[in-house]
Order: structure tokens, then C-alpha cells, then sequence
């Protein structure tokens, strides 16, 4: 039978008070008190309760999940669930546990995050931006609630946000284009709506202005992240009288469903299309030809996002912006041969 924080005071001569004062980490005891404590409760294998302790604290040891906007709505792009579950690692060992709020009432109503974080007592919470993000959102980072955002912007009092440098992105496809020696772009987005594809087209244009690369109207096709978008949109692009010889998408999903595309195409040959991605899934090494990628360290945005929360939430830092830089991972689709394509 497990002994009780009564019989524990009792066999260390103190007062109960005292003994839970000891648990929950007060530091108005005695260190000779303490040490003798929690030598009795080594002794007796005495393990406080958790939900005790919480509330000795007025924590919950919680942290709320929102998936924000229509993309994220089924948890399933690989991006997201790499940065998640080494977010969710590294909070485990700070002793939190992730509490996932349902979307499912999309724009809604009664969609209220914020009334859902207040009714479980969430420490904080993470955001994964997505597209078409619910208003309630922002009613949770307006709050007093510690949130961290994930490729979503948010300002509130005690809210901060990490992403990648989504401009460098652009600029890093392109420039390995020029190098490649391909001189038409076309590009793959994420949706005309998506702050994050946008940024990327935005440094994927500079940059193939600097180079004098040509890239027309009619080669920029629109998708949603995922692979059947991008097939879809590459086989429309196919459908111009004039073809782009280089393709960046923005998610390496979007860039896989091209290439299927221009495989089943009988206007070009895949070793005619070089293709780059984005975000370096572990199935971008596996396709044929390897793709070429724009690396988005997805255990280090997952880590430093847990980081930042747990600080944020005992007070240690504030609400800041963190932007982390890419990498380029070059393989078949897009090698770094120079060669030119007329």
C-alpha cells in the first residue's frame, strides 16, 4: 500500500503543510528538513501525485495542439508531423503533455479556441499555420496564454513564431537553376491565399530576375501542398504552347505529383524537366530521379519551438520572431552540372 503525504509527516516529524511545501519545490524550508523529507519518501518509495502537484502550481502541465486553416485539417502532411513529434519529444522531457483541439467545425461559429484553451487550463500552446486560418485563432494569441506559432505570424502579448526564411527558399531554387543552366522557370504554388508560398515565389522571382531567367504568367500554376495538386498543376502547364525546362514547387509532395506528371506526359521527357521541392520529406531520396530540395530542418523547428514555449510560459523570454535558414540538398531532378537548355 502506498503511503500518504500524513504518514510521511508523521515519520519526519513536520506538519503536512510542510511535507507538500517540499513536493511542489517551495523554497521557504529548511534544507536539513527537506534532505531528511525526501530521504523518508526515497525510503518508503512514496512518488507524489501528479495532478496534486499541478495544482498545488496552478498548472496543468498541458499544452494545446492547434491545426489552423482548411490544409492542416487531417494532420497528415509529413512537414508538419516531424516538426510535431519532435515538439511533442521535447516537451515530454520538460513533463508536458499535448493536448489536440479539433477543427472540425471549420469557420463556424462556435469555433472557439480560446473558450476550449480556458475550459482544460492549457500552460500554452503550439499553432501550425495552415490557410484560411479560423478567427478564434487570434483570439488565443491575443490572450494571456504563452503560444508559439509555426509558419503562422503571431504578435499577441505572450506569443512568438518560428519558420523558415521562406524568401531565401525561393532564392536558393533559383539560383540552382542558373547553375543547372536552365533558363525558363515555372513554378508550382501552394495557393494564391498562402502567405508561405507566396514568400517563396517572391524569392524564387528576385532572384530569377537577377539572372535574367525567363519565367512567364502562364508557367506560375497553383496547388494546395499535396501531390495530387502538384500532378494536377503540372499537367496543365503542360497544356502551353511554350514549356518551362525548370520547375520549383513549393512542397516536395507538390514537386513528386509533377514529376509523375511529366513521366505520364508524352510532350517532354523527365530528363528534359529539372524539378525542385521543398521541405525534404524522407520520400523526396526514394522517388525516381531523387528531387532535388530546398531543406527545412524540421527537428531543429520542432525543438526550438518547444523551447521557446517552455520559456515563454515560466517567464523567461518574450514574444519574439525567429526565422531559420534552409538548406539546399541537390540529387538527380535538379543536378548541379551546369548545362545549358534551350
Amino acid at each position: 500500500m502506498s503511503m500518504t503525504i500524513k504518514e510521511i509527516a508523521k515519520l519526519a516529524g513536520v506538519s503536512q503543510a510542510t511535507v507538500s511545501k517540499i513536493i511542489n519545490n517551495y523554497d521557504d524550508v529548511g534544507a536539513k528538513t527537506k534532505e531528511r523529507v525526501l530521504a523518508i519518501m526515497k525510503e518508503h518509495g512514496y512518488r507524489p501525485s501528479y495532478a496534486a502537484q499541478s495544482l498545488a502550481k496552478k498548472v496543468t502541465r498541458v499544452i494545446g495542439v492547434i491545426y489552423a486553416g482548411k490544409i492542416n485539417a487531417n494532420f497528415n502532411h509529413p512537414f508538419f508531423v516531424e516538426v510535431v513529434s519532435a515538439f511533442k519529444k521535447a516537451m515530454g522531457l520538460e513533463g508536458y503533455d499535448l493536448l489536440f483541439f479539433s477543427n472540425e467545425q471549420f469557420h463556424q461559429e462556435d469555433e472557439d479556441y480560446l473558450a476550449r484553451c480556458q475550459h482544460y487550463r492549457v500552460d500554452g500552446c503550439i499553432v501550425i499555420g495552415g490557410e484560411e486560418v479560423e478567427p478564434s485563432v487570434y483570439d488565443v494569441d491575443k490572450s494571456d496564454i504563452p503560444c508559439i506559432g509555426v509558419d503562422i505570424r503571431l504578435s499577441g502579448p505572450k506569443s512568438a513564431y518560428i519558420m523558415t526564411d521562406n524568401l531565401q527558399i525561393g532564392t536558393l531554387a533559383a539560383e540552382q537553376f542558373y547553375m543547372n543552366g536552365s533558363r525558363r522557370l515555372g513554378f508550382i504554388g501552394g495557393g494564391s491565399a498562402s502567405h508561405i508560398s507566396n514568400e517563396r515565389l517572391e524569392g524564387f522571382q528576385q532572384t530569377a530576375r537577377s539572372y535574367r531567367l525567363e519565367m512567364r504568367k502562364e508557367w506560375t500554376v497553383q496547388g494546395d501542398f499535396f501531390e495530387e495538386s502538384g500532378f494536377e498543376a503540372m499537367k496543365e502547364l503542360l497544356q502551353n504552347d511554350e514549356l518551362p525546362n525548370a520547375v520549383f514547387a513549393v512542397s516536395d509532395l507538390m514537386a513528386i505529383g509533377a514529376m509523375r506528371a511529366v513521366k505520364e506526359s508524352e510532350r517532354v521527357r523527365i530528363e528534359e524537366m529539372a524539378v525542385i521541392g521543398c521541405d525534404d520529406i524522407i520520400a523526396a531520396r526514394h522517388v525516381e530521379p531523387p528531387l532535388t530540395t530546398v531543406r527545412q530542418d524540421k527537428e531543429k523547428i520542432g525543438r526550438m519551438a518547444a523551447y521557446m514555449l517552455n520559456d515563454m510560459i515560466h517567464g523567461r523570454i518574450e514574444g519574439t520572431g525567429v526565422k531559420l535558414d534552409p538548406e539546399l540538398i541537390v540529387r538527380s531532378s535538379c543536378g548541379s552540372k551546369r548545362r545549358y537548355v534551350t
